[in-house]
């Protein structure tokens, strides 16, 4: 496996294939003064490589306050229970979301794709609407639901350093009604992130994109391709 990775100031990929499994989404920690905030966690397997990825990074993986899933597919948050009793991290998911992770849904949580079962988890905290704004040491970081994927899909944002980073995941799909999947809505919401102008995109499979032409590019590429 391949090491963790400075995406920005403050800002490191930790897991994803080649940095830590190969059925992991991508996954993210954001270094703020007094604590960490993680975005996603991979599908489980790999919990203690992603442990090891964030040490080797210089931070400590204790002080992750906060770990925020964009959806409630296995392989973004399958690591989530472990982070949440091992380090006391609190769990944050959109409510439309929420349900099937506590529930430990097999179908909605996508964990009958991978051949295995994800344990109901609580979740600590639960957003609302179109956008929530979280504050960690007076930073902002903004949520936004973004609806397609999953009914409540997120993405999230954070102004830092001139640079406007975008943690998109799932911006590919895919569309399925085992997954309540709406393209109607999803189009809606990459509108959304187009018109954030980001300047870095983190998807949840396909990559880091720099720079805003080539971040919104990807996203037309998606809304071309879907048809």
């Amino acid at each position: 496996m391949g090491k963790a990775e400075v995406i920005a100031d403050g800002v490191y990929l930790v897991g994803g294939p080649g940095v830590s499994h190969s059925e992991d989404a991508t996954a993210f920690v954001i270094s703020f003064p007094e604590e960490l905030v993680m975005i996603d966690s991979g599908a489980g397997q790999s919990a203690g490589r992603l442990v090891k990825n964030i040490e080797d990074s210089g931070l400590d993986p204790g002080k992750i306050s906060t770990i925020i899933l964009t959806h409630c597919h296995i392989d973004h948050i399958g690591a989530a229970p472990y982070f949440r009793e091992r380090f006391g991290s609190r769990l944050v998911v959109h409510e439309l979301d929420a349900e099937a992770i506590e529930d430990g849904d097999p179908v909605l949580t996508a964990a009958n794709w991978y051949g295995t079962n994800f344990p109901p988890t609580p979740v600590d905290k639960k957003l609302k609407g179109e956008h929530e704004v979280l504050l960690f040491d007076k930073e902002e970081l903004h949520c936004l639901h973004t609806p397609g994927h999953t009914p409540g899909s997120i993405s999230v944002y954070l102004d830092r350093g001139g640079k406007r980073i975008l943690f998109g995941q799932d911006i590919h799909g895919p569309f399925l009604p085992s997954f309540k999947s709406n393209v109607i809505l999803w189009r809606r919401s990459m509108e959304k992130l187009l018109a954030l102008n980001a300047d870095i995109l983190c998807e949840g499979h396909y990559g880091i994109f720099s720079g805003r032409e080539r971040a919104a590019a990807y996203i037309r590429s998606q809304l071309r391709q879907v048809g």
